[in-house]
């Protein structure tokens, strides 16, 4: 193997894969990309070695790359986290949005005063972090201090709590929680002024926490002995390369605004980079401001684990022809196995797609007072985007991913669902985004040049 001088390895702690991909920051290139699978039920370092000794066969990697090397993770389940807030269209809808652009999977909302069931729920849920909103400064703090109350006497499944609410309760709350043993930690309100979002300080909070206490809690943290650190979650990773990508860096040029698709077995992620401002004459918007870089999580949409979810949107969408054709998709298997298999896999991902951007796109409605008919948009206008990227397993291994992809094109049959008009597709090809966003966080220019040169655009 010839001397590379300035190799970089970037690694993802995955449920089911233990990924590594090397890039020569010199010349700008992919060197190679291994997965083994995911040993961290037992010790994750098995895996994370599986993954090295493979990459060793065609890179040059040494003790001291790898221990530069540095890591996401959504290993054990990702970064779980419950919401809680007062209403739920506005403090649990900012604490949603917060975890999710964090990096978190949120396994549950809640609003209002916790009732004893819910309190239950959350308990049994086991969630990393619960997120603690409600009111804005200086407003209702009554339903916060109570629910820190009800939180404080949960037992040991409940142990890291961000508090991100009213700052009137402060005092109150760090009373409440003062005689307790859990780690509570306190930042800015997530919605300060009603209808305004600062997420920034969240993050960091939240951010801090996976670093700090979860990556020990969930065995990660043994592979800190070997690599440099593991860094961030593997959503917040590649929302981090898809800011790049959109916005550019010093002396490169970005692709624009744009929708990113992740289809796995077990979710489909969707993420926009892009302001989202009404484009139809005259619609106001309506609800909390969107994030300029967004992201949702739709857990029932896997390929895998959301099988019949899937099927059944297909049975209710298709109809004639199409649904004889699926008339066999109740035997679909996970990994298709001839000609009518993977005709099958193509419609339930597409579906996936479909829906998924469905639900991440803005809505418009006409709405009729007796001042007249004017237009409603809540959420993003993405039509004008024209940058759409695919990322996941039944994409990138999809015998037409084009078909897959269209899923997220704006339709006439729904024309109040702001999706692209007209947009150009790319594929991530090799599984990096992940690696790009770990990358961007040292050197961004290259990053964003290693990521225009592997992200290929689909042809017609």
């Amino acid at each position: 193997m010839d001397s590379i001088d300035n190799i970089r390895v970037f690694i993802d702690f995955g449920s089911t894969f233990t990924k590594a991909a090397a890039f020569d920051l010199d010349r700008e290139t992919l060197l190679a990309r291994v997965q083994a699978p995911s040993t961290v039920d037992t010790d994750i370092t098995v895996g994370l070695f599986d993954a090295l000794n493979m990459l060793s066969q065609t890179v040059p990697i040494t003790d001291t790359v790898i221990r530069q090397a540095v890591a996401s993770s959504s290993a054990a389940g990702g970064l779980k986290m419950i919401c809680i807030g007062l209403v739920p269209e506005y403090t649990t809808e900012a604490g949603r949005i917060a975890a999710l652009g964090a990096g978190a999977k949120v396994i549950g909302a809640y609003s209002y005063e916790l009732t004893g069931q819910e309190l239950s729920a959350i308990e049994k849920a086991g969630p990393d972090i619960v997120l603690l909103t409600g009111g804005t400064d200086g407003g209702n703090k009554k339903t916060i201090c109570k629910n820190a109350e009800l939180l404080s006497k949960t037992g040991n499944s409940v142990e890291n709590i961000i508090v991100a609410g009213n700052k009137s309760a402060r005092d109150e709350i760090r009373g409440i929680f003062s005689q307790t043993h859990k780690n509570v930690v306190y930042t800015s309100n997530v919605m300060p002024e009603f209808g305004r979002l600062e997420l920034d300080r969240v993050n960091e909070k939240i951010r801090a926490l996976f670093l700090g206490r979860i990556t020990e809690a969930k065995g990660i943290a043994r592979a800190k002995d070997l690599i440099g650190s593991v860094i961030m979650p593997t959503p917040s990773a590649v929302l981090e390369a898809a800011k790049l990508i959109a916005k550019g860096s010093k002396g490169e040029e970005g692709l624009g605004e744009l929708l990113l698709v992740d289809v796995g077995g077990a979710t489909t992620d969707i993420y926009s980079v892009a302001k989202g401002a009404p484009t139809k004459e005259g619609a106001v918007l309506t609800g909390l401001p969107e994030p300029y870089a967004k992201r949702t999580v739709e857990g029932d949409l896997g390929l895998f684990h959301s099988l019949d979810t899937l099927i059944g949107i297909a049975q209710s969408i298709l109809s004639g022809d199409s649904m004889i054709e699926m008339s066999g998709i109740q035997t679909f298997y996970s990994i298709p196995e001839g000609v009518e298999q993977i005709a099958y896999q193509q419609t339930l991902s597409q579906l996936a797609v479909k829906t998924a951007v469905d639900r991440h796109a803005g809505k418009i409605e006409l709405a009729v007072t007796h001042n007249g008919e004017f237009w409603v948009q809540k959420g993003k206008d993405l039509t004008q985007i024209k940058t759409v990227i695919g990322a996941g397993g039944p994409v990138v291994f999809s015998a037409n991913a084009r078909h897959v992809m269209e899923g997220a094109i704006f339709s006439k049959n729904a024309p109040n669902v702001l999706k692209p008009v007209s947009p150009v597709f790319y594929l991530d090809q090799k599984y990096i985004l992940y690696a790009v966003g770990l990358l961007a966080q040292d050197d961004p220019t290259k990053a964003l040049r290693i990521a225009k040169k592997y992200i290929k655009r689909i042809l017609q």
